[in-house]
């Protein structure tokens, strides 16, 4: 069959990275693996429009991805191809996993698959295949007609009959063994149009950076991350399959950095300690990699830390979060500020770069609780301190808490990201206004003094980006007016 996997275009300011989609990358493969005709769409860097690209391909099925702000682009695209052509149409991701209902409720979606997307999409087109084979003429609303129970007993989605009704099929289990997936097919994008993993801090190819998945899953459930939508049993790849993929990057793609992508790499240390051994006994340590996501602090040891820098770690990050104890405990973080500190002084004294990721506003957040992050984070002192305003995501905790305490400060989903410097919620004494004041703050008091300045200075890459570094200088430390004309071509792609 013919197969088109699309990533609806994500507005988002400019000077973010545009990287491969790992999970497009994942179902690309088990399609391929399937005997399919892939193509990705990749709707961040094409230009064609993507009904022409569906009028000149005729995929037999289209599956598409969202996030939150994405979603809306989501339904356009989704839109778009049924006004031009008849497939049936499957959106995937975490924004639909968590309310798959409204987006089954549009009228150009056919499909929800929910959680891991991979097997699901096999069976999926599996499905579709066999029902084709006895029929001269297609139509989706033959295939989803009720009567054919087609769709009756499959795991993990939410799918429309063409009567209109709504059914949300028991969930799947998440794949146990990540050894039988096959390496992302990488060579179904455009790599050349792509940036580095963090194009702020380096200057790389973005052709020849390259993202790996060692692990899924969390066991842990902060109350802010949007990640705990996800399953909560952690399960790791082998070693063997961890380092024969990374071979492949490096000799066969001539990668020249590697991110790590799990969001709890290091949870089984030893397991991280077996990959780093191998790498560097298989001399695959010469390409540098980081933690892009980071790695949990209170499994960082010493002993890890400089295993990992000889293996070619370059820059790892940790989810620091609040420099207030309270607020900490609040978010079911289970790491305290001591074990944090450890873990950023182990990582330094092995020769790595770090990163500290830091949220402002979350919930029972004041002036005070606030400022103890700022201070929290010039003591760590780290390469990068990424500060971020709390963003409410459905399926959080903290998104079931604004519900009940708070005013949300945004109603629609694509202003998840539209707003650039923009609270998105009160709550109690906690204004946008004191928000935003911290947020900014909190840029200026740690990255104008002398030792950062003087730090970033002395990079190399510091000056391979100085445009783009100033950029983001002027929109971070200042405040930035919404833009007029980004809301506008939103909206010129039509209003949903």
């Amino acid at each position: 069959m013919r197969v088109a996997l699309i990533n609806p275009r994500f507005h988002l300011p400019i000077d973010t990275r545009t990287t491969a989609h790992l999970g497009l990358a994942y179902l690309g493969a088990v399609s391929e693996r399937r005997g399919d005709e892939v193509v990705i769409f990749d709707s961040d860097i094409e230009k064609e429009p993507v009904a022409d690209f569906i009028l000149r391909f005729r995929p037999h099925i289209v599956g598409i991805t969202a996030n939150t702000p994405q979603v809306k682009q989501a339904w356009r695209t989704a839109r778009q191809i049924k006004e031009v052509y008849d497939c049936p149409v499957v959106l995937g991701g975490p924004h639909v996993s968590v309310l798959p209902e409204e987006s089954c409720e549009k009228p150009y979606v056919d499909i929800v698959v929910r959680g891991e997307g991979e097997e699901s999409w096999v069976e999926l087109c599996n499905l579709l295949e066999n029902y084709l084979k006895d029929q001269p003429e297609y139509h989706t609303e033959a295939f989803l007609h009720p009567e054919n129970e087609i769709l009756k007993d499959f795991l993990g989605i939410s799918y429309k009959t063409s009567d209109g009704q709504i059914h949300n099929n028991p969930d799947r289990t998440p794949i146990a063994d990540l050894d039988s997936l096959p390496w992302p097919a990488y060579h179904l994008f455009k790599m050349q149009y792509y940036t580095n993993l963090q194009p702020a801090t380096d200057h790389v190819d973005g052709a020849r950076s390259f993202s790996i998945m060692t692990s899924r899953g969390c066991p842990y459930r902060c109350t802010f991350c949007s990640q705990s939508i996800m399953p909560i049993k952690w399960r790791s790849r082998s070693k063997e399959s961890v380092l024969a993929e990374w071979r492949h990057l490096v000799e066969d793609l001539d990668a020249q950095e590697i991110g790590i992508l799990d969001d709890s790499a290091n949870i089984r240390v030893k397991r991280l300690e077996e990959i780093a051994n191998g790498l560097i006994e298989q001399n695959l340590n010469h390409v540098p990699w980081i933690f892009v996501n980071g790695i949990r602090a209170n499994l960082a040891t010493k002993e890890l830390m400089a295993l990992l820098k000889k293996a070619g770690l370059r820059r790892t990050a940790f989810g620091v979060e609040s420099g207030d104890p309270e607020i900490l405990r609040s978010i079911d973080k289970k790491v305290d500020h001591d074990t944090i500190r450890q873990a950023f002084r182990n990582a330094k004294e092995a020769g790595l770069e770090t990163i500290a990721f830091m949220i402002i506003g979350l919930p029972g957040e004041t002036r005070e609780t606030m400022q103890r992050s700022i201070d929290f984070a010039i003591e760590l002192d780290p390469m990068i301190a990424n500060f971020s305003m709390m963003t409410p995501y459905p399926g959080t905790k903290v998104y079931e808490i604004v519900k009940r305490q708070g005013r949300f400060l945004i109603n629609d989903w694509e202003d998840y990201v539209f707003f650039d410097q923009k609270a998105r919620y009160e709550m109690g004494e906690m204004t946008a206004e004191l928000v935003e004041e911290m947020y900014r703050k909190a840029y200026r008091q740690f990255y104008l003094r002398p030792s950062p300045i003087i730090r970033r200075l002395k990079t190399k890459d510091f000056w391979h980006n100085l445009p783009r570094n100033m950029r983001i200088a002027l929109r971070t430390f200042f405040p930035s007016k919404e833009k007029a004309g980004l809301r506008k071509s939103i909206e010129a792609e039509g209003a949903i």
